[in-house]
């Protein structure tokens, strides 16, 4: 029997295979622009305007206001009026303002404490976008003497719950065969109220975005990216089970406490941030069941003592850290698209858990119907339930 081995083709003719249609395309573009073949249907209408304002600032020299022109052309604000009376104001950088570009809207204006201000911004060619402060509140600046009550608030949110739900770990490796199918499913009815509640947020954060961030497709598409590598990454080495498992259901979480860090900032940095004693310990209440999700893949384990603070870090931490962002460089966009990974991140975990919970059941899909599955599964979500509705502002 005689093999017939096909000769590879030389590098060069390769490389031409992929140049020459990008040369074409190239070309392409160029005489499209060239010809400008809508020209001829020009009836003179003014340009497509659109302007998002991404941040407010109010202290003493007046009113701030961060822009961002998502038009077809680059915008020109022309005039400024503030309650219904046009105020001078400065711009920076001064001049047109390019499609994707922002700039900052100084209006010395003496606004009042408590009131309401109507904002509205006049490009030249007439169009006009309102803005609404409904409350007037000087906004907090962010200092160095800031930071550390900031990492305070995101400690109590973050770190401490998920350290007090995983010293429940001794006690629940008692748990008989019924006991950890409870604890594995209670963590998948956590994990889920958190991947509906995360994508929800994430909408409404991406609706406040300019238009050119194409917020919806936006949350989705990072969503299932997120989903996608982590579950490539989580099966490159096999099926994570125990430890692994656990750091795979930390991460999902730190990267919600993320989220939820950055919602939290951006309330200090406009000012209207509710965040009484009795708000943070429901916050608090609300993330004692994470640590307990987290610990529930281990029972059959022997985790070392280093085990434990990584996790807490892992799951905790993050609420740190988008408090002090959130707080610093506020944007819905970014924060739509950190909700938007971190419910991908969730929607992982979900799959792994529920397939862990099927191979050590043995039977498959019939596990998953159990009296105590269905039960555990049921209770995660009524306590994130009643828990987040402490803690909505």
């Amino acid at each position: 029997m005689s093999s017939h081995i096909t000769p590879s083709r030389s590098a060069i003719p390769r490389l031409a295979m992929v140049l020459v249609p990008l040369a074409l395309l190239l070309a392409s573009f160029v005489w499209i622009a060239s010809i400008d073949p809508l020209r001829n249907f020009n009836n003179g209408a003014p340009a497509v305007e659109a302007l998002t304002i991404e941040r407010t600032v109010l202290d003493e020299t007046g009113i701030s206001l961060l822009i961002r022109a998502g038009g077809s052309e680059p915008t020109i604000i022309a005039q400024v009026a503030v309650d219904d009376a046009f105020w001078t104001f400065s711009q920076e950088p001064a001049g047109p303002i390019a499609r994707g570009d922002t700039a900052w809207l100084r209006i010395p204006y003496p606004w009042i404490a408590g009131e309401a201000h109507l904002i509205n911004l006049l490009s030249n060619t007439g169009t006009g976008f309102e803005h609404e402060i409904a409350v007037a509140l000087a906004t907090p600046k962010v200092t160095a003497n800031q930071l550390g009550p900031q990492a305070l608030v995101g400690a109590i949110v973050g770190l401490l719950p998920v350290a007090l739900g995983l010293m429940f770990f001794p006690a629940m490796r008692s748990a008989g065969p019924a006991g950890i199918n409870f604890l594995l499913a209670l963590t998948v009815g956590l994990l889920a109220f958190l991947l509906i509640d995360m994508t929800g947020e994430a909408l409404e954060f991406a609706e406040e975005s300019a238009a050119m961030f194409q917020g919806s497709a936006m949350v989705w598409l990072a969503a299932l990216a997120s989903f996608l590598l982590l579950m490539a990454v989580g099966r490159w080495r096999g099926t994570p089970a125990g430890i692994a498992l656990a750091f795979y259901i930390a991460l999902g979480i730190g990267l919600h406490n993320f989220g939820e860090g950055l919602a939290i900032g951006a309330a200090f940095a406009v000012g209207s941030a509710g965040l009484g004693t009795f708000l943070v310990l429901g916050f608090a209440l609300h993330n004692v069941t994470e640590g307990i999700g987290i610990a529930a893949p281990m029972l059959k384990a022997k985790p070392p003592l280093w085990t434990f603070p990584a996790l807490v870090l892992l799951a905790g931490g993050p609420a740190i850290l988008g408090i002090w962002m959130g707080s610093l460089a506020y944007a819905p966009q970014w924060t739509a698209l950190a909700l938007a990974i971190g419910a991908g991140a969730i929607l992982q975990v979900i799959v792994e858990v529920t397939s862990y919970m099927m191979r050590q059941n043995g039977d498959g899909q019939k596990s998953l119907f159990s009296p105590e599955v269905m039960s555990g599964f049921l209770v995660g979500i009524a306590f994130m339930y009643v828990t987040a509705a402490i803690i909505k502002i």
